[in-house]
């Protein structure tokens, strides 16, 4: 009975498709791709078809055929039944596969190919986006900065524009607060680089083809040294992808596990489908491959730090926002910027959302205290008290305030009493008693440049009020004064202010209000942090939630071999490297060491690198160059949206599309491990189903069809896909969530996006660390530490060996006991590079600052000619040329002849740098302000052989030393500089990388 049910589903496939095809354009185009003769049948040849595609035309016949393209093969006609129906259970799909009751072989391109075109005769009906009374259609997309709405006629976007909600949407939360009602504006705000997504999809600057270095033959000569400096040729996209194939096949044979490097920029393009930590992984783990090791690179000092006092190593060493933005709002009195600027940074993957509820914190009368050098955004947005701390002193003035604390009897004595150990020999080194110096606010006037009357002001101010602390641009750490030499001593003593007065009793928090809004976290979306796609257990979040609710192919990287980033460029110069990797597991795990080579791999000697460029976000990134035309290096591809950075150092490149011509799925600021329930930052939960709003432009093509073209050169495409588009890979994630409990598939796609209702005001989450200061179990949402992390009972204190904070941590005692550059007692210790640098000082006596963009998210959306070039406080057009700004302090300026909007070359040994100079009151002296994260690097070598760069690159002049012995923790806020007129021309390189049309 079912092989006769079996074959009358076969023989009417052929017919179902050719409806199909009639009405349904996206499969009508994907049976146009390709010819193929696909045969199904069962193993036993009882039940045998085959189908013939043929200039877009479809066939069939019974029985055998003489040489199919591909194979299909069922173990019985119950498997076939099961794997053939229209919505199959995918559980099913990996057990027959895994366990050979379905069998493919042929070939791998037209496997996946007649995988996808079965799948879409159900997908390719969806109706996608809104149609509008202009006969636009209004899909939806979501950026690094936040969601937008996209206007599209005639496959040509038209505009973007922020997303208002509906009366649709659920009603939004309400906080009662000091006799007054708050509530936010029904608007998902976005980042302002998140509006350039027209002009950088639209951009010059797009990789259109698929290219070849012109002087790098595979098979002959391939001219290492010419990478950056040669041109380049038009290839088709076979050419492009046997070459990229043959070279990954030539590597393991020749060098054998390890030799191929896949590497990355700091981040990519939003999705739980595209992003790095999803089709990449997955690509990484089924090739094979030796993977950079990413750092906590906007949090070293919390995670090198302060994790060892008080736990959250999950988290990165990280606080926790929960319940805070109404406590502080009800409770708070007093908040100390530190090193914090939400103005500028404006949360991480969202947009202004705290604005609004800042502006609310000085209605209500709170008082705001800034701690920087320099008077920022948020001070003039909403003004306060300025201390202009000079960079990598600011530890110093920590310990000064807690001086005042102790000798004034101004902290919570209960609280040390019960939630803390160690506390007195920290008091006897504040006090002096232990090392002959005590750490009085005289003191630290000559290492930060703050008086001594101001200190002693703010620290009994700070005592006496009700006092959050936003150390960092999210409030609970990301950037700033935890990037320099001093970063994990800063942090760590961010954590010891709070404990000093009773962190977690009303008012007294960490945050901004950037964070802890009244979002209902119970409802389960996954963040990019948990996989994706990808099939890592080990690597990524998956396990916890993503792989049990979505079953998928575990994939696994054979290949145990880990550089850092930072480190990529020493190893493969030198063929050696040592470090400590990021592991989030517990506090011990970053004392453990990571050689290059590992025991049984290969040097590198192939680069894949994938997604934006890591000179505008790596230390002393001129290294990099070096690395490129390394001989040993024998072949470099791109994988590129844009002609940036990395690109011009390929010997092929492969046109990635923007995240507007591909289809994915995600939550608005949703990272899941590296930032748990980031997502309060936002006023809503928001997920959005971001479509294919376009087709991809040129011959560009989305990541995932990259990977998924690449693997099938080496057989494993079938593997890589699992026979899925994006588009149905957006279907399974969508219904592993919670957002079935409130839309349905349909509507979710035409609409675009669907909010999540508030907490309700009975079941807020609590306050964070005030289940600790009144003694109880820990009482807020998130999973961690791991449960064997726990001293006592589970949920019993903190991550710590004693289960309480600790002012001289256990974990630093055994792990990295004699330490001096991380010392368990938490010395101040002035910066190896910085005001106490002697003869360093004397040649460059400024100190360059480089905080998170404002105006672009790491690379994306700098450069490439987009809207954000025209923001004047972004870049500064001279002469046609849009150059990267840095902020000097007048007296500076004068002191030099420069002015306001002149040219200026800002250099050290490592580099030089051209900019536009802003001439500001607004910078402490001695101190110049800017950005990192430059897309562009535009650079020539300069007299003296090191590099000369106009493109705004300014970790080219950042150290590459980490912070201290034992960490991978990086210091661009560490650099000494000097600044002078650039009066020079600029010779552009006649050799300079022409990407062609």
């Amino acid at each position: 009975m079912k092989k006769k049910l079996l074959s009358l589903i076969i023989k009417a496939l052929p017919q179902v498709m050719k409806a199909v095809k009639l009405t349904n354009t996206s499969f009508r185009e994907h049976v146009q791709q390709r010819d193929a003769v696909i045969q199904v049948r069962l193993k036993d040849n009882s039940v045998a078809h085959h189908f013939i595609f043929q200039n877009g035309h479809i066939s069939s016949g019974r029985g055998l055929h003489a040489s199919p393209d591909v194979d299909v093969a069922f173990l019985n006609a119950s498997v076939a039944l099961k794997f053939l129906k229209p919505v199959p259970d995918q559980a099913d799909i990996i057990h027959f596969v895994k366990n050979y009751q379905v069998e493919m072989s042929g070939d791998d391109a037209a496997t996946v190919w007649f995988a996808t075109l079965v799948k879409k005769i159900n997908s390719g009906m969806w109706k996608q986006g809104t149609k509008m009374p202009d006969g636009s259609t209004r899909f939806v997309t979501n950026t690094n900065g936040g969601p937008l709405f996209v206007y599209v006629k005639d496959d040509k976007i038209l505009r973007t524009t922020p997303i208002d909600l509906t009366d649709d949407d659920p009603e939004s939360w309400v906080i009662k607060a000091r006799d007054t009602q708050f509530s936010p504006k029904r608007q998902m705000t976005v980042n302002p680089h998140a509006l350039s997504l027209k002009s950088v999809v639209y951009s010059e600057r797009r990789v259109k083809y698929p290219m070849k270095r012109v002087d790098f033959d595979p098979k002959g000569n391939r001219n290492t040294q010419n990478r950056g400096k040669s041109g380049y040729v038009r290839i088709s996209w076979d050419e492009a992808l046997d070459i990229v194939a043959d070279q990954v096949r030539r590597q393991k044979t020749t060098y054998g596990p390890g030799s191929i490097a896949v590497t990355h920029g700091a981040h990519h393009q939003m999705g739980n489908v595209g992003y790095w930590l999803s089709a990449l992984m997955r690509f990484t783990n089924i090739l094979g491959a030796t993977l950079m090791k990413f750092s906590p690179i906007s949090w070293e000092g919390w995670y090198w730090g302060a994790q060892h006092h008080y736990g959250n190593s999950l988290r990165l060493g990280l606080p926790g926002p929960y319940g805070t933005m109404e406590d502080c709002l009800k409770e708070c009195e007093m908040i100390v910027f530190w090193s914090s600027d939400p103005e500028a940074t404006a949360g991480l993957y969202g947009g202004g959302e705290g604005s609004q509820r800042r502006q609310w914190a000085k209605d209500l009368g709170i008082k705001f205290v800034h701690i920087d050098p320099h008077y920022n955004s948020t001070a003039q947005a909403f003004g306060g008290k300025w201390l202009p701390v000079k960079p990598t002193t600011d530890s110093a003035l920590a310990h000064a305030i807690m001086y005042v604390w102790i000798t004034e009897n101004l902290y919570d004595k209960t609280f040390i009493a019960n939630c803390t150990t160690g506390f007195e020999e920290w008091k006897e080194y504040i006090l002096g008693r232990e090392d002959g110096t005590p750490k009085t606010p005289a003191w630290q006037e000559s290492e930060t440049g703050i008086p001594a009357k101001d200190v002693t002001s703010l620290a009994r101010m700070w005592a006496s009020k009700k006092t959050y602390l936003s150390a960092g641009g999210l409030g609970t750490g990301f950037g700033g004064a935890c990037r320099a030499a001093t970063g994990q001593q800063w942090a760590r003593n961010m954590i010891l202010l709070m404990t000093m007065q009773g962190w977690g009793k009303p008012g007294v928090n960490f945050g901004n209000l950037q964070c802890g809004a009244p979002v209902d976290l119970a409802h389960y979306f996954p963040g990019y942090a948990e996989g994706g796609i990808s099939g890592d257990l080990t690597r990524t979040a998956s396990s916890i939630n993503n792989y049990v609710r979505m079953p998928h192919v575990v994939t696994v990287n054979p290949v145990e071999q880990r550089v850092p980033r930072e480190y990529i460029s020493e190893a493969i110069k030198t063929g050696k490297a040592e470090a400590y990797l990021w592991d989030g597991m517990s506090l011990e795990a970053q004392f453990r060491k990571a050689p290059y080579p590992s025991p049984g791999n290969a040097e590198i000697h192939m680069i894949y690198q994938y997604g934006g460029s890591s000179f505008g976000t790596t230390m002393n990134s001129s290294r990099r160059i070096e690395m490129y035309r390394d001989e040993k290096v024998e072949f470099v591809v791109s994988q590129s949206i844009w002609n940036e950075g990395e690109a011009q150092f390929a010997d092929i490149i492969l046109p990635a599309c923007t995240v507007a011509e591909r289809a994915d799925i995600s939550e608005v600021s949703g990272c899941a491990a590296f930032g748990h329930h980031n997502q309060t930052q936002m006023n809503h939960r928001m997920v959005v189903m971001q479509h294919e709003c376009i087709k991809p432009l040129w011959e560009s093509k989305s990541d995932y069809r990259i990977f998924t073209e690449v693997l099938g050169r080496l057989g494993f495409g079938p593997m890589y896909s699992e026979g899925c588009s994006e588009l149905d890979w957006c279907k399974r994630i969508f219904d592993s969530t919670d957002a079935v409990n409130f839309t349905s598939w349909s509507k979710f796609l035409k609409k675009g996006y669907v909010v999540f209702p508030p907490q309700a005001e009975d079941m807020r989450d609590n306050v964070y660390m005030r289940w600790m200061h009144e003694g109880r179990k820990k009482d807020v949402p998130e999973p961690h530490p791991l449960p064997g992390d726990y001293s006592g009972d589970f949920l019993d204190g903190l991550q710590t060996q004693s289960g309480k904070i600790e002012f001289l941590p256990n974990s630093l005692k055994r792990g990295d006991p004699d330490n001096e550059e991380r010392p368990v007692l938490n010395r101040y210790k002035p910066a190896w590079e910085g005001p106490a640098s002697g003869e360093q000082v004397k040649a460059y006596p400024l100190q360059l600052v480089t905080g998170h963009p404002r105006y672009s998210f790491h690379t994306h959306m700098d450069g490439k000619n987009s809207h954000i070039n025209d923001i004047q406080d972004h870049r500064i057009k001279i002469d046609g040329y849009a150059y990267w700004i840095v902020r000097m302090n007048s007296i500076d300026a004068a002191d030099r002849c420069l002015n306001h909007h002149s040219l200026v070359k800002v250099y050290n040994d490592r580099a030089g740098v051209i900019c536009a100079l802003d001439v500001s009151p607004l910078v402490a002296r001695g101190t110049l302000k800017t950005y990192e994260s430059s897309a562009e690097f535009d650079f020539i070598q300069d007299e003296n052989g090191k590099v000369l760069d106009r493109g705004g690159c300014m970790n080219l002049l950042t150290p590459s030393r980490t912070q201290a012995k034992g960490t991978t923790a990086i210091a661009p806020n560490s650099c000494l500089v000097e600044v002078e007129q650039w009066n020079n021309s600029w010779e552009v390189r006649d050799e300079k990388m022409a990407l062609g049309s």
